[in-house]
């Protein structure tokens, strides 16, 4: 009898080493970056106007690659001002990476660095139980609103917290994506523990508008070398479509059908283009800027 399907969440290791095969094989922070240097200049233009001290909450912050480039553009926009940093993550090995690249990291004078072992869920709870409620000039969500049980409650709560100048930047799969394609038409057939909901960036529109906020979505193109997927037996192509289905073995605990139509999806002009003879997954994000 086959295995059953399980949440590529159970296994931290192999979803770390599925992860880290990602981002080599795509260009996600590749575009991540690429808005960095072109948008962030005018997302962050106000947020510290006339401040001595600027307090960014990351929340979802893994091994802080990004959060680190953040505070970096943060840092030169306001040369001289004290930045504290408090980030937010479940995960003990992420924080301890992320520390280690702070300690290897040469240009971060003036930034105080507060991790929190815990959740956006448990943040929220610690701060209500303390009855605490201290404001924010940024907050950024990286690729972390999937692991969210009542994602419109945890907006409300997180865009509560932003100064009058303040910024909440959210970066996720956009709506244009392949992930959209397959997860629409697939995700039921996943194992989900741990993780609570697929969602878009083409779910916010709606989301937010009924909420009354204010924002900007950009759209950063993006994409994944998927060609070893369809390379019966490559230990690569396992792995991603581990990471592309959040399963752990996909190849051999998914029953066949399943199996089949997933690499068929894959395959589709909705999820993927072939190129000189190689496949590449759409991988977009969207961005989400979100005003006080």
């Amino acid at each position: 009898m086959a295995a059953a399907m399980r949440n590529l969440l159970v296994d931290l290791d192999r979803y770390t080493q599925a992860f880290r095969l990602f981002l080599e094989r795509s260009t996600e922070h590749q575009s991540m970056q690429q808005f960095l240097e072109q948008q962030m200049p005018e997302v962050i233009a106000r947020i510290g106007n006339g401040k001595s001290t600027i307090n960014v909450l990351s929340i979802g912050s893994g091994a802080g690659e990004m959060d680190l480039q953040i505070l970096s553009k943060i840092r030169a926009r306001y040369p001289g001002v004290t930045i504290n940093n408090d980030v937010i993550e479940p995960s003990a090995s992420q924080i301890s990476k992320y520390k280690e690249h702070v300690a290897q990291a040469s240009n971060l004078e003036n930034i105080k660095f507060t991790w929190h072992k815990e959740t956006a869920n448990e943040y929220e709870s610690r701060m209500k139980a303390e009855k605490k409620t201290k404001k924010w000039d940024f907050i950024h969500m990286i690729q972390m609103l999937y692991y969210v049980k009542d994602i419109p409650a945890t907006l409300r709560y997180f865009h509560s917290l932003l100064e009058p100048q303040g910024k909440l930047l959210i970066i996720l799969v956009s709506g244009k994506s392949g992930w959209e394609t397959l997860w629409r038409k697939h995700a039921s057939s996943f194992p989900l523990e741990g993780f609570c909901s697929f969602i878009s960036s083409g779910d916010f529109p709606r989301m937010l508008d009924s909420a009354g906020m204010k924002y900007h979505v950009y759209e950063l193109p993006s994409h994944l070398d998927i060609t070893s997927c369809f390379i019966e037996g490559d230990k690569d192509g396992e792995l991603l479509l581990d990471f592309l289905t959040e399963t752990i073995e996909f190849t051999k605990t998914a029953p066949p059908e399943l199996k089949r139509q997933v690499m068929e999806e894959l395959r589709k002009p909705g999820c993927s283009e072939s190129r000189d003879g190689k496949v590449f997954f759409n991988s977009s994000l969207g961005v989400i800027v979100i005003e006080p």
